[in-house]
């Protein structure tokens, strides 16, 4: 595992599960929203994301968190490992709101400079319907590369916790 993307639902768990995993392989974690968000909410040109991601994946090891769809074939393509947090849609409803009332006017490390948490009614409603308009089509995608890439569907957090617990040891030595 050197190249690894992370995807699912917001509020799975995808930034706080990167960052752990990045600290237990020591490989440099980069979070989409900061590379997609420029300050104010202002977006980036889906050319610059692709780009921005290009760059990203011609190093030797890295985990990208994010994901993007219509930029997903990039990170796929390029990675050894796809990690997908297919968690409840009521728990990461729930961590977005529990989320926007802990980062109320601040900027969280895995988002864009100068983008201040919120939470929109339309995005309220995308985490909702994750499930059945993203997570199938995903689910679909990764069922393609499952016999050229390690894919792991992590759907509870026993499975986060043991999925990282078993990366104790030298991993790297493993490698």
């Amino acid at each position: 595992m050197r190249k690894i993307i992370v995807i699912g639902s917001p509020g799975s768990g995808k930034s706080t599960f990167s960052k752990r995993l990045a600290s237990r392989l020591e490989i440099p974690v980069y979070h989409l929203d900061v590379l997609f968000w420029n300050p104010g909410w202002v977006e980036s040109s889906r050319e610059e994301l692709k780009r921005n991601q290009y760059q990203l994946i011609t190093q030797e090891k890295w985990i990208i968190d994010g994901n993007y769809r219509s930029t997903i074939d990039i990170r796929i393509n390029a990675a050894d490992t796809v990690i997908l947090l297919d968690r409840s849609r009521w728990l990461c409803l729930f961590r977005v709101l529990k989320r926007r009332i802990i980062y109320r006017n601040k900027v969280r490390s895995d988002m864009g400079e100068d983008c201040p948490e919120r939470v929109h009614p339309t995005f309220i409603k995308y985490v909702w319907k994750f499930p059945e308009d993203k997570l199938i089509p995903l689910k679909e995608t990764l069922a393609k590369v499952r016999d050229d890439k390690n894919v792991f569907v992590l759907t509870s957090e026993y499975e986060v916790e043991q999925f990282l617990e078993s990366l104790k040891g030298n991993w790297n030595a493993r490698m």
